[in-house]
């Protein structure tokens, strides 16, 4: 779903011994390729993912005999359901049988991955945690260089050294946390090298919504480079939310069927427990980077600012995220929130109907729904009037933002 995770899974494959790759990133000729696949009618993370996978197959020297397509899969309602049988559909239209769609799942703790699925979990938790701690780092940096492209180096830069990290098999893996929190700090380190200008004004955008989307920057035409250019810093809602949520949820679903004392409850709360601990670990370098910009402790405080809005215990997915990280949002001095989601997005469409009511009872804060449907939008024009609407609330909010010294 991101530029980062996706090198820092690959890496933790080949750690594993799987000789994996990140797909080819996406252009006109994912959309061109999707295309004669699709009826129109899917999202646009399935037309991405799906024209991304079929650009592997114009690679020189691809051999569909060693050839296998990563694409996890999930229930519920929204389409990512239908991702993997889909691609396994159209790999056999076009003659592709030999290629093996490998689909895990968590309905059945993803054991399809067999003895890999232990060692997988974990280092995809740590991948998960220090991509989008780079991430979040590109966009506290960007908007503040004096030179030009000077993050987006260090970010490369710093993706090289935890994913060269992740991948090196001398290390054993209960030795790699360690190793992994040394190479996020190198990773800080070349970001601190940079020139910025932490003095220079500038106004704090809350990012939601759809997860694929907004993580997506060419699913979403680089919104937050481009919000960036208008004198904005973005705050970005990362991918390991969504983790802490589906835990959540596990431990919800497990006292509705009665078994709160349960071994099953007991290996979700060790679980979580070790994530925490991991986390801690890895964010441990960052402490003084990230100030106002600190996380929620717990998954539970985005959802109990949804709650007046989207009872979780009903609604489910992105919207109670979207809602409740607005209002978060709102509360750290934020002074807009923009969803990004893909056309048709039920999460998308729901939360748009109800970001009127949060703005007008958090001080009018703007919030602005982006839809992407893979057509052309004037983004441009319709971010410089979403920043005017900004600038006027900043004048007037109460809920001041705590930044970082300019020192």
């Amino acid at each position: 779903m991101s530029y980062g995770g996706a090198r820092a899974f690959a890496a933790a494959f080949r750690y594993l011994g799987v000789d994996a790759r990140v797909s080819p990133a996406g252009d006109e000729r994912t959309y061109e390729l999707a295309a004669k696949c699709t009826s129109g009618d899917e999202c646009l993370p399935e037309r991405v993912t799906v024209g991304n996978f079929l650009k592997t197959l114009e690679l020189p020297g691809f051999r569909p005999e060693r050839t296998a397509f990563f694409m996890p899969t999930a229930g519920g309602p929204c389409r990512f359901g239908q991702y993997a049988p889909f691609l396994r559909q159209i790999l056999n239209d076009i003659g592709y049988e030999e290629i093996m769609v490998v689909s895990p799942t968590s309905a059945d703790g993803y054991g399809g991955l067999g003895d890999m699925a232990g060692p997988l979990m974990r280092l995809g938790w740590w991948g998960l945690v220090g991509s989008d701690t780079l991430r979040k780092m590109l966009h506290v940096y960007r908007p503040y260089e004096t030179r030009a492209g000077d993050a987006d180096r260090a970010h490369e830069e710093a993706l090289d050294i935890f994913c060269g990290a992740m991948e090196d098999r001398s290390v054993p893996l209960g030795k790699k946390p360690d190793r992994l929190a040394g190479a996020l700090e190198a990773g800080r380190d070349a970001f601190r090298r940079i020139s910025v200008d932490f003095g220079k004004e500038t106004m704090l955008i809350g990012v939601v919504g759809e997860i694929f989307c907004r993580l997506s920057t060419f699913s979403n035409e680089d919104l937050i480079r481009k919000l960036e250019t208008f004198g904005a810093q973005a705050w970005l809602s990362d991918i390991t939310e969504w983790v802490w949520y589906t835990n959540e949820e596990e431990e919800k679903n497990i006292r509705l069927f009665g078994a709160a004392f349960s071994k099953k409850m007991l290996g979700v709360k060790i679980k979580k427990h070790i994530q925490h601990r991991y986390e801690r670990k890895l964010l441990a370098p960052f402490a003084d980077e990230f100030v106002g910009l600190e996380e929620p402790h717990n998954v539970r405080e985005v959802l109990k600012r949804s709650y007046p809005y989207l009872p979780y215990e009903g609604s489910l997915g992105e919207m109670v995220l979207s809602i409740g990280k607005a209002v978060y949002l709102y509360e750290k001095g934020a002074d807009g929130i923009i969803d990004i989601s893909p056309f048709t997005c039920m999460n998308g469409i729901i939360t748009e109907a109800i970001y009127p009511k949060v703005s007008r009872e958090h001080e009018g804060i703007p919030i602005r729904t982006f839809y992407f449907d893979g057509t052309q939008i004037d983004l441009e024009n319709d971010l410089e009037i979403f920043m005017e609407l900004v600038r006027n609330y900043n004048r007037k909010k109460t809920r001041k933002r705590i930044r970082r010294s300019a020192a």
